[in-house]
């Protein structure tokens, strides 16, 4: 193996640099072919002994460096970059390098995407375009002047204003931006293109003006118009719910087809991969819609959680994502559904976090040790680092979390931050100890909460008994408890509430766990109670207490808070899912009592529910989810057992499911959440009624409402239907979709995906022959996700097959990426690392693999990371 020994570096080790810059000029002479580009900063001395400046820098041509204007040979280049010596305390340093955008397939630093050319920084791309110290806690005030060809670029954009800009002979103009609040690099931003612009203006609380620009590609200026809206919704929000103020003149959002993540907050201009921008009723689904809302918020928060307060170092990483994950997530939640949103972050949790923290890359949302930075941008770090701020929010509740966020940007904006230091806005701020909760931050692994109650019918008193246990991860064998809310609630039989109460004290229906056991005791409790346990999922925990069918069944029907509800079926279902799988292994039959399709029967029926919140409850849990209920995964019999529960609910429902089908048909496409939700339950039992047999009158249904659609949403779902249950006319419907968008990359996304996840007996073969289809490329982040990330890790049973045929594919795509794009190789490889929750036979061949792929030479520091922690396994 040829490969450099890769460093691990640790958060401890943390030293402030030897210098800072306080102010870059950056002149960028640019072409595709060849980019020159000049950087003049000034640096300041921070430790009085140091005179050797060390600067990051990769894959860049170096032509000059002087110093004062100085000429300056007292250096020598690295592997890393380059080593200045003898320099003053304080100067001016003018590098000028060149570098090759379009040979640029890892798709950080500047690159060519399409006929444009942008740039991606975080976490460590700054160095891929110019000699600099490429680390979050040296902020400066950026200037950039793009010149470039008028008619192959007439768009030149950057970070901040623009100031200034001019012809010049040629064909050749040039533009001027300055951005008056210091940044670190990975924040800077350039693109330079032809595009059409989505212009309109946001008029902030204190009357400014704000110009609001949106540039995709040519021809889909008719798709931008949700992107604008929801812009101009999240701008509101943060003034309305955190009193934040948009704080430059012009806010730029361009949407590029070749981006390796969804978007990228740089200052005042968002590079947003164009999944995530374009959108209408023929294209875009219900869910792309709201993904959408959700990741332009994201990325337009980011602006005061992420730049005007950024991480002093990339361990601190959630504490720009997670916050921001947070924020986004209040932020949908109030623009729709917030049960609906709770249930879909939830479902994000157990399917991919939880798996993530069982696996050997786990890890806490603050890591100790890293090897390749963009290995932790994890749904651990974020959408847990989320849940460890809501559980904040919950403790110190709205009024004192928002005194905590003022306190946190007076203290440190425009500055470069650490977890620790939020965790202690929040808490002066408050007054509440938050000593203990801050072990989220560095304890890995998913508690475990054993719940178990006894209640004395003469005292009328229930106890509570939780005991917590947080298992050994890969990364840490020491695990202590930790400071856990745990929301709850009691119910009488008639559905009434319990007030919570103990020697006449009104007790919090919110309940702080600290130790490994506690006993909560609740008096005046007249009769045996239901309890509701983790009301809207409090803490990010798996639940252990042995509810009987009958309690339930109650919740689904009284219980007052929706995630409840959902939650409640979600259990009814794990408990039979079990069952079956030990049936299925032991070669006995599948079955389900009859009382557990009359409760979903009741919630289908039901007229109290909001349509949304039942299509949540009838969508069975995926079979990824399904898998964390087992130490050992059994991939065959999980599939098998989930078909036979989508049988039978659609067996028994067939007649109610048809009803409500066509009660919630809508006569015109309507972009609001009444519709989406009446949408999202009528399409829910098509997808039902796909899987009742001997009813061949739903595939004519299934064509019907295929060929009859004005929307992607419904056009999909009738094809996703079709495909999942392998009905008569799947290929029919599949060839049509092919035909008819086939020019089109990010609708294709979705045709690949689903013929990805198809549950047909060759669907590794089918993916295979997708490789060439006319669509598809393996140099697109976007085309690569939908086919290939969708089978590895949304096709369990195929990916998963006994002879190892997935575990190969894998390999040999790994191989082909290993140094084209290692981010998206290594974001591919997650399902392959995870051999230990496989049985002996199925992780050998993943063994062999990993081996293989370890042999590669120059193996990229993102696979070599997962897979040596695999192999110590």
């Amino acid at each position: 193996m040829n490969l450099n020994q890769p460093v691990v570096k640790y958060r401890l080790d943390y030293t402030k640099p030897d210098f800072t810059i306080t102010d870059i000029d950056l002149d960028f002479d640019l072409s595709a072919e060849i980019t020159t580009i000049t950087a003049r900063s000034r640096v300041v001395q921070q430790n009085q002994s140091a005179t050797m400046l060390r600067l990051d820098g990769k894959d860049l041509k170096l032509i000059a460096v002087n110093i004062d204007e100085e000429p300056w040979q007292d250096y020598q280049l690295t592997d890393t970059g380059i080593e200045i010596y003898g320099v003053p305390n304080e100067f001016t340093l003018t590098i000028v390098n060149e570098i090759k955008p379009i040979d640029n397939t890892a798709l950080e630093g500047l690159y060519v995407s399409g006929e444009a050319l942008c740039t991606q920084c975080e976490a460590e791309g700054f160095r891929h375009i110019t000699y600099y110290l490429d680390r979050p806690d040296v902020l400066a005030r950026f200037s950039t002047r793009i010149t470039a060809s008028k008619k192959q670029y007439p768009y030149l954009l950057s970070n901040g204003n623009r100031i200034a800009q001019g012809e010049l002979s040629e064909g050749r103009h040039w533009v001027q931006w300055q951005d008056p609040f210091p940044k670190p690099c990975y924040l800077f931003a350039l693109v330079a293109g032809d595009f059409d612009v989505l212009r309109d203006q946001f008029v902030t609380g204190c009357n400014r003006k704000v110009d609001l620009e949106i540039y995709v590609d040519k021809g889909n200026l008719d798709r931008s118009d949700w992107a604008m809206t929801s812009l101009k919704n999240a701008m509101h929000w943060d003034e309305t719910r955190f009193g934040l103020e948009y704080d430059l003149d012009i806010f730029m959002i361009v949407a590029v087809d070749f981006f390796n993540m969804g978007a990228m907050e740089n200052k005042g201009l968002n590079v947003f991969n164009s999944k995530y921008v374009l959108a209408k009723p023929q294209t875009a689904t219900d869910d792309d819609y709201l993904g959408i809302e959700g990741v332009i918020g994201h990325e337009y928060f980011h602006n005061w959680t992420g730049n005007r307060v950024t991480c002093r170092d990339w361990f601190q990483l959630s504490l720009k994502e997670g916050l921001t994950v947070f924020r986004d997530q209040e932020f949908s939640a109030d623009m729709g559904s917030r049960a609906v949103k709770r249930i879909d972050d939830v479902k994000i949790l157990r399917s991919v976090q939880f798996t993530e923290d069982a696996s050997p890359m786990a890890h806490p949302i603050r890591p100790e040790q890293v090897i390749e930075m963009n290995n932790f941008y994890t749904v651990t770090v974020y959408e847990k680092g989320a849940e460890v701020i809501r559980m904040m929010h919950t403790l110190l509740g709205e009024d004192k979390f928002q005194a905590g966020m003022r306190l946190y940007f007076k203290r440190h904006d425009g500055s470069a931050a650490t977890c620790d230091d939020f965790v202690a806005a929040m808490q002066d701020a408050s007054g509440i100890d938050l000593s203990h909760f801050k072990l989220w931050y560095s304890q890995s692994g998913t508690p475990e909460l054993e719940v178990t109650d006894h209640y004395d019918a003469q005292r009328q008193q229930y106890t509570l008994t939780v005991k917590q246990h947080t298992p050994v991860t890969q990364d840490q064998q020491e695990k202590n408890p930790l400071h856990i809310p745990l929301d709850i609630e009691l119910y009488r039989a008639n559905g009434e509430i319990i007030p919570l109460q103990y020697q006449g004290q009104v007790i919090d229906h919110v309940l702080n766990l600290h130790q490994s056991e506690e006993v909560f005791t609740f008096d005046q409790v007249s009769e045996k109670p239901v309890i509701a346990l983790l009301r809207d999922f409090s803490a990010p925990v798996k639940l252990q207490y042995d509810y009987q069918d009958s309690e339930l069944i109650f919740l689904m029907q009284y219980a007052s808070n929706a995630f409840n509800r959902y939650d409640a079926a979600q259990m009814l279902l794990a408990k039979y899912i079990a069952i079956n799988v030990s049936h299925y292994q032991q070669g006995q039959p599948l079955t389900l009592p009859e009382s557990i399709v009359d409760a979903f029967r009741a919630v289908l029926l039901s007229e109290a529910l909001d349509c949304a919140l039942i299509s949540q409850i009838l969508t069975l849990p995926s079979e990824n989810e399904i898998a964390n209920q087992f130490k050992i995964v059994d991939p065959d019999a999980i599939h098998q057992v989930r078909q036979f529960l989508l049988v039978t609910f659609a067996n028994e429902m067939f007649d109610e499911l048809n009803a409500v089908y066509r009660h919630n048909l809508t006569a015109t496409y309507q972009i609001d959440h009444v519709d989406m939700a009446k949408r999202a339950l009528k399409n829910s039992c098509l997808y039902l009624l796909a899987f009742a047999k001997d009813q061949p009158e739903i595939d004519t249904l299934v064509v019907k409402q295929y060929e009859q659609a004005d929307n992607m949403t419904d056009s999909l779902a009738a094809l996703n239907a079709a495909v999942r249950a392998q009905l008569p006319c799947k290929d029919k419907l599949l060839h049509d979709f092919d035909d008819q968008w086939h020019q089109d990359g990010l609708v294709m996304d979705k045709w690949f995906m689903l013929q990805a996840t198809s549950p047909q007996l060759d669907a590794l073969m089918n993916v295979k022959k997708l490789l060439t289809h006319r669509s598809f490329t393996l140099n697109n982040p976007n085309r690569i996700r939908s086919l290939i990330g969708a089978f590895v890790n949304n096709n369990p049973v195929a990916f998963h097959a006994v002879d190892g045929s997935g575990y190969q594919f894998l390999g040999e795509i790994l191989t082909e990426l290993n140094q084209k794009n290692p981010q998206v190789a290594s974001r591919l490889i997650d399902p392959l690392i995870r051999l230990k929750r496989y049985d002996q036979k199925r992780a050998d061949l993943m063994r062999l693999t990993l081996e293989k792929l370890l042999k590669l030479d120059n193996l990229s520091r993102d696979l070599y990371e997962k897979i040596s922690k695999a192999l110590t396994v």
